[in-house]
């Protein structure tokens, strides 16, 4: 989908208390309302909207998850949970990979069942990534205990294919999986000497590593969108403070897009402003402000400039998608704790944000 916004992993021992979440953990259904997922106290917990606007409860969803969460939904809508619980019977540190489906917003999702590890029998290494291809099949990625990427992939009757190592070394924990308008899956992540690119060519087969393509990269920064032409464009910060773009298909090197307001986490997604197709990013600025930048899709050079908006919060967790209107919808999680969103106001010039709003 192209709505599709990343947040970087934070490690379980690293000294950050914020969840480490990855993909479209607010997921809007195909009726238009949204469910948000977190993983909290060892169980994932799920919102849902209702029609009006409001938000429900906390739901448990289960799962036994202790590090990480993962969301990834494909055209048909269904939401695909992923995250780490520990491995029963094994070392303390040992974890595997499980997975769930939710088919329908608000209602109950599917029995969580084991992926395993890249490593069978191996510690935490880093966040999923998932992705849905364009005919529904979920694809896993991991980095493994080399430090390379593994992937999983649903078959088309059900149940999994085996773990693919696809190589690699020393890549980023936190890896973006996307999917482009063929309805292939492809895979971004870093290496200390650059950015590297995992592409499915076929439908079902196993994605291929590319060269690296040389450059400087912040790792725990990257967030990627499929564009209105259906290839990919990945986000992030390079060494010298600057947001960076790259698009293969469509730029065979990076550029320079503007500088960062912050040090942290890049998010992205695609929206309608002025009845134009846009592409947004966010990140926290250095004053606690969440900012925001927008330009239109693919048109990287006609400039783009940050606005910050709200109060300064602590420690945000930023996720962006596009609400059945087109406008951007906004969730942030502030400090590891609270929940509170905004969204574009419907029928205004340009990209006026509501109030933000607390979701009980």
């Amino acid at each position: 989908m192209a709505n599709r916004s990343e947040t970087p992993a934070v490690h379980p021992h690293g000294s950050s208390t914020a969840p480490q979440l990855r993909g479209s953990w607010l997921a809007r259904g195909k009726e238009g309302r949204f469910s948000v997922y977190l993983p909290r106290n060892g169980e994932v917990v799920r919102w849902t909207e209702s029609a009006d606007g409001r938000w429900s409860e906390p739901v448990s969803l289960g799962g036994g998850l202790t590090q990480g969460l993962s969301v990834g939904q494909g055209r048909d809508g269904y939401a695909h949970l992923v995250g780490w619980r520990p491995l029963a019977g094994g070392e303390p540190d040992h974890v595997e990979l499980v997975h769930t489906t939710q088919y329908q917003t608000g209602r109950p999702a599917l029995e969580w069942k084991s992926l395993g590890h890249p490593n069978k029998v191996y510690p935490w290494t880093g966040t999923p990534s998932v992705t849905v291809d364009g005919i529904g099949r979920a694809y896993v990625f991991s980095r493994n205990g080399g430090g390379g990427i593994s992937v999983r992939a649903q078959k088309d009757a059900g149940g999994w294919h085996p773990w693919w190592d696809l190589l690699g070394s020393k890549t980023d924990p936190s890896p973006v999986a996307l999917t482009n308008g063929d309805g292939f899956v492809e895979l971004y992540t870093s290496h200390a000497t650059g950015l590297l690119r995992y592409v499915q060519r076929e439908s079902g087969g196993k994605p291929i590593r590319e060269a690296i393509l040389p450059t400087q990269v912040t790792m725990g920064t990257m967030a990627g969108v499929t564009g209105p032409s259906g290839h990919a464009t990945v986000f992030y910060l390079d060494q010298e403070g600057r947001v960076c773009v790259w698009s293969p298909e469509r730029m065979p090197q990076p550029m320079p897009l503007l500088d960062a307001v912050g040090t942290g986490p890049l998010s992205a997604t695609r929206c309608v402003i002025d009845g134009f197709d846009h592409t947004v990013l966010a990140q926290q600025s250095a004053d606690g402000r969440l900012a925001l930048a927008a330009y239109q899709s693919e048109r990287e050079m006609s400039g783009v400039s940050w606005t910050e908006t709200g109060d300064p919060q602590g420690p945000l967790v930023t996720t962006l998608t596009q609400g059945a209107d087109g406008g951007l919808v906004v969730m942030a999680l502030v400090g590891g704790t609270s929940l509170i969103t905004t969204r574009q106001k419907a029928g205004a010039d340009s990209l006026l944000l509501e109030a933000w709003r607390p979701v009980r």
